[in-house]
């Protein structure tokens, strides 16, 4: 620990960057945070040896013939390794990220790497593989799912829709600036297995423990609402991909997909959640142990939860409301959005820095992280940026979406690697 802080626990170059007191600082609190991400501790909280303990309600696991775990999502691998360590598990099936953790299980838990953010042919074969698992449960048994961000494309299975059509439509969702809602709802309109169809026809007791990776801790949309059901229709699939003007380039099976569930010639998603889903872990809460460890290192603190819009909108509103009072902070968690219109690299929290860094007034450092480790399509989690940084370059690399090439050049990449969670994003400003 350094400063009172956690220290080099998932930062890798943290040596290379906290090259101030601030950033040390600053560094320090988003450790908390990632700290906070981690699922293990809180599952230690719900999970006992006989009985589940949540809501203030106790789920009793004795009495059962075989107990059950499925696991999807970037922070499968842990969450189920903290449930195992708990309580008795006779078998289960883990599908996490391609690369993403190198958990060893034993042979009764069968494990499946499939492909994000992007799903293909393993994403299929992970989505049978749990079907199949599904099918093959006895009516005496109980069966946890542990649910976390990712699992939209980890676990696909699409509805009369060609996987390569299926790949370019979420190619277009994720570039065109849509939000997470947006682009679920036109997901969950295009699959045999999301908004609860998943669990539509499980025969024994079930339950989801569900990690947030929504701003709003939506069920509906973490996940694509998977063990949960849907809220959107066929209608308003159709209005997202016109808002973002889709509907002239989007596949034509996916037009006509949705042309017909608008007709009622394909039933609508499930409007009720076929299992109880409990939220567990959330970005709140990460703010809240980031700001506890802030004010712990003398700072005063401000925590602005759900920041979303476009990221050049977000880095004006939050420089607005960051204090330039010395010793004092702002943390914000959310998930700003992106339109991508360059060839260049970046995530969102690279961006957003960027845009910061651009507007930013003398004596202030910014760090924006995505807590699952990956921003966008790089290897870094985020960045770190600090009001003497160059400045000149700024809108070259911007109006080419490039923030990834201006940070290897002028240094602020911040890395981790996969955090094996996802509670979205996570950062702060800090005036000296």
């Amino acid at each position: 620990m350094e400063n009172g802080g956690f220290f080099n626990m998932y930062i890798k170059n943290y040596k290379e960057l906290a090259t101030t007191p601030e950033k040390k600082d600053a560094l320090s609190v988003i450790e908390a945070g990632l700290v906070a991400a981690n699922p293990i501790q809180t599952l230690q909280k719900i999970v006992k040896q006989n009985y589940l303990a949540l809501a203030q309600q106790k789920i009793p696991l004795n009495g059962y013939r075989k107990i059950a775990v499925i696991a999807i999502g970037k922070a499968a691998g842990p969450m189920t390794k903290a449930v195992m360590r708990r309580t008795t598990i006779n078998h289960g099936i883990v599908v996490s990220p391609q690369n993403g953790d190198t958990i060893k299980f034993p042979k009764k838990i069968k494990i499946c790497h499939s492909s994000h953010p992007i799903p293909d042919q393993s994403s299929i074969r992970a989505a049978q593989a749990v079907l199949e698992f599904i099918q093959q449960l006895h009516p005496d048994d109980f069966v946890i799912f542990l649910i976390s961000g990712g699992a939209s494309s980890l676990l696909e299975l699409p509805d009369e829709i060609s996987l390569r059509d299926l790949q370019k439509i979420y190619k277009l969702l994720i570039n065109c600036g849509a939000n997470i809602e947006e682009i679920n709802c036109v997901r969950k309109h295009l699959s045999k297995i999301k908004s609860g169809k998943l669990v539509e026809h499980l025969t024994c007791a079930a339950v989801s423990l569900v990690i947030s990776d929504h701003v709003k801790n939506d069920l509906s949309v973490i996940a694509s609402g998977i063990t949960y059901c849907d809220k959107t229709t066929f209608k308003q699939a159709q209005k997202v991909l016109q808002r973002y003007q889709l509907d002239k380039i989007a596949p034509k099976s996916v037009i006509e997909h949705i042309r017909l569930g608008i007709e009622r010639k394909i039933p609508e998603t499930p409007k009720q959640p076929p299992i109880k889903n409990y939220l567990i872990l959330t970005n709140t809460y990460c703010l809240q142990m980031m700001a506890k460890h802030a004010r712990a290192l003398g700072y005063r603190v401000k925590v602005l939860p759900a920041m979303t819009g476009n990221v050049a909108t977000v880095a004006t509103r939050l420089l607005k409301m960051a204090s330039l009072k010395s010793k004092s902070m702002i943390i914000f968690g959310g998930e700003p959005t992106v339109v991508v219109k360059g060839k260049g690299r970046g995530g969102r929290n690279q961006e957003l820095a960027l845009h910061c860094l651009n507007k930013m007034k003398s004596k202030q450092v910014m760090v924006s992280v995505g807590t699952d480790g990956i921003d966008g399509p790089t290897d870094a989690a985020g960045a770190i940026v600090s009001s003497d940084m160059p400045k000149s370059e700024i809108k070259i690399f911007l109006d080419d979406n490039n923030s990834y090439a201006f940070f290897k050049k002028y240094g602020g990449l911040i890395y981790t690697g996969p955090t094996q969670t996802n509670v979205v994003d996570i950062g702060l400003i800090l005036s000296r």
